[in-house]
């Protein structure tokens, strides 16, 4: 981390640098299609010199554009190279276990949480026959509510987390003791557990 400190320096304007451990990003913006082309490829061969002056490599497997737009804007036709190599365009990437995708819809990160949030849930019902109300609570912070909250900031709000919440309802039905079509309203508040949506609002930073 400290050999790469003043790798941001070399990043000019209309883009932000985004370091953590070794992983970096940098975010390109623009209203006008020329400037944010100029911007993209400037800000690639700045950083190119600057691997080149501390004699490291860009590993190009691991190098990948992503460019974000609205349902309603087309998604522009560009190409970016590094020296005689194409840099590879993508529809989602994988950015600190969050699967991001080039409309921020978030329907392939909460398809990816999916399996494991139902291998949770089956896991809670295999032990529940032999653990106490408190262990089952425990089990289900450990093992569901670390899964489900992981990001939720960002994609808590998506459409598609609807099928989460479903998941999260069958499992407090289960610890509860609760029927498949009996409400667990009540059974959130008397568990402590805050609903997903609740989740949701409580990540919210306060404005």
């Amino acid at each position: 981390m400290i050999y790469i400190n003043d790798l941001p320096q070399t990043v000019s304007t209309h883009a932000d640098p985004i370091l953590f451990a070794d992983d970096t990003s940098i975010i390109v913006t623009s209203t006008k299609s020329c400037e944010f082309k100029h911007s993209l490829q400037e800000n690639i061969i700045n950083v190119n010199r600057w691997f080149k002056s501390n004699s490291l490599l860009l590993n190009m497997d691991k190098t990948h554009y992503l460019q974000f737009f609205t349902k309603t804007d087309q998604k522009g036709d560009l190409e970016t190279h590094y020296e005689d190599n194409q840099i590879t365009a993508v529809n989602t990437i994988n950015f600190l276990g969050l699967i991001i995708d080039s409309t921020l819809s978030w329907k392939q990160h909460i398809d990816s949480i999916l399996p494991r949030l139902n291998r949770a849930c089956f896991a809670i019902r295999q032990v529940k026959p032999y653990m106490a109300l408190e262990a089952l609570k425990m089990i289900y912070f450990s093992y569901f509510h670390s899964i489900m909250t992981y990001g939720i900031i960002f994609w808590g709000n998506s459409v598609h987390s609807q099928y989460i919440f479903k998941i999260q309802k069958r499992v407090i039905r289960l610890i509860a003791n609760l029927g498949i079509r009996d409400s667990c309203h009540g059974a959130f508040k008397k568990l402590g557990i805050l609903p997903l949506y609740s989740q949701y609002l409580y990540a919210l930073p306060c404005l």
